[in-house]
C-alpha cells in the first residue's frame, strides 16, 4: 500500500516536471497551469525545509556547543 502511494507521488512529480519543461517551450494552456502549480509546490517545500533547517540548527547550538568531533 505504501509503495503504491509512493509510486503515485513519484508519477505526479515527474508529470509536473514534464509540464514545466513543456510549458517553457510553449505548450498548451493547461501545461502552463500545471507548471505554475508545480513550481508553487516546490517553493512551499523549499520554505518548509528552510524552516526545519533553522529549527534544527537552533536546537544543536543550544545542546552541544562547538564540539567538532575531532580528537586532538
Amino acid at each position: 500500500m505504501i509503495g503504491a502511494v509512493l509510486i503515485g507521488i513519484l508519477a505526479l512529480v515527474v508529470g509536473g516536471c514534464v509540464c514545466v519543461v513543456w510549458a517553457d517551450r510553449g505548450g498548451p494552456r493547461w501545461t502552463r497551469a500545471v507548471a505554475a502549480a508545480t513550481v508553487g509546490a516546490g517553493g512551499l517545500v523549499r520554505r518548509y525545509q528552510k524552516a526545519q533547517s533553522r529549527k534544527s540548527n537552533n536546537g544543536s547550538e543550544t545542546l552541544g556547543g562547538g564540539d567538532t568531533g575531532q580528537a586532538g
